[in-house]
């Protein structure tokens, strides 16, 4: 097919290989005496408030002066003495094309072009580090739930013969107790934000009252559709009956951005 192709791609935002009921561990941001419904989610009330991070490993991105490093929350196990962390774990696409005449659009197997993808267990923050400058900072003052991270890719692509260089990060996440149950999980309203290639955050693409859950990808136009649930009754949780309403971000200037379908 020789017109615009929508590509369902699953971003990842969206779903990931992470089991559910894992991936909703997150983290505690209240005691659970403030609310004795936390003590019905097992393993949750024991964790601290306060609790230890590690460096996960480094990303190479696109951007010769920027590397990065993925950082994750210190879990404990049952014996309170061995920890372990999340890892690493690249979302990739096959490179398989509907019409792909003269390798116009070559990938080199990711989701989206131009982009690496990496989620992880218990994903918590992300490292800037500036080689030019010898300056490191954080994506986000305090932490977070990542669910997919989206970066400059080292390898290069294209699409529709043309090369692919993205200047720009894209976060889906948790960062808010949104349906105030005492935790940052998986249950509360899903964001995502555009950052500068700085590591400095710019924008929502979608509004903080919707909860993003799937997305597809018009490698034509070079949009992402974004579809996201309302949160009607302002409950903070994403509800099966709620609206669902389509918004659009311009991959190739993020901050154009529209609403497609209400």
């Amino acid at each position: 097919m020789k017109n615009a192709l929508i590509y369902i791609i699953g971003l990842t935002l969206l779903i990931s290989c992470t089991p559910k009921r894992k991936f909703q561990k997150g983290f505690q941001v209240n005691t659970s005496d403030e609310n004795s419904e936390l003590s019905k989610i097992d393993g949750l009330d024991k964790d601290s408030l306060k609790f230890e991070t590690r460096p996960g490993g480094v990303l190479l991105t696109g951007i010769p002066n920027v590397r990065l490093t993925s950082i994750f929350k210190v879990n404990y196990k049952k014996d309170k003495k061995t920890t372990f962390i999340g890892s690493n774990n690249f979302i990739t696409k096959e490179e398989i094309y509907e019409y792909n005449p003269n390798n116009a659009n070559i990938w080199n197997n990711h989701v989206l072009p131009g982009f690496d993808a990496v989620y992880g267990y218990n994903f918590v923050n992300i490292s800037h580090y500036d080689i030019k400058e010898n300056k490191q900072k954080l994506f986000f003052e305090k932490p977070v739930l990542i669910k997919t991270f989206y970066f400059p890719s080292f390898t290069k692509d294209t699409l529709n013969n043309k090369p692919v260089n993205r200047n720009y990060y894209i976060v889906s996440l948790y960062n808010d107790d949104t349906n105030k149950d005492g935790f940052i999980n998986a249950n509360d309203l899903r964001r995502i934000y555009l950052f500068n290639i700085n590591g400095e955050k710019q924008k929502l693409l979608v509004p903080e009252n919707y909860s993003v859950f799937k997305s597809e990808y018009d490698s034509e136009n070079d949009l992402m559709y974004l579809f996201a649930q309302l949160d009607a009754n302002e409950n903070g949780s994403r509800e099966e009956l709620e609206p669902i309403h389509v918004f659009w971000v311009d991959l190739k200037d993020p901050n154009r951005t529209g609403q497609q379908y209400k």
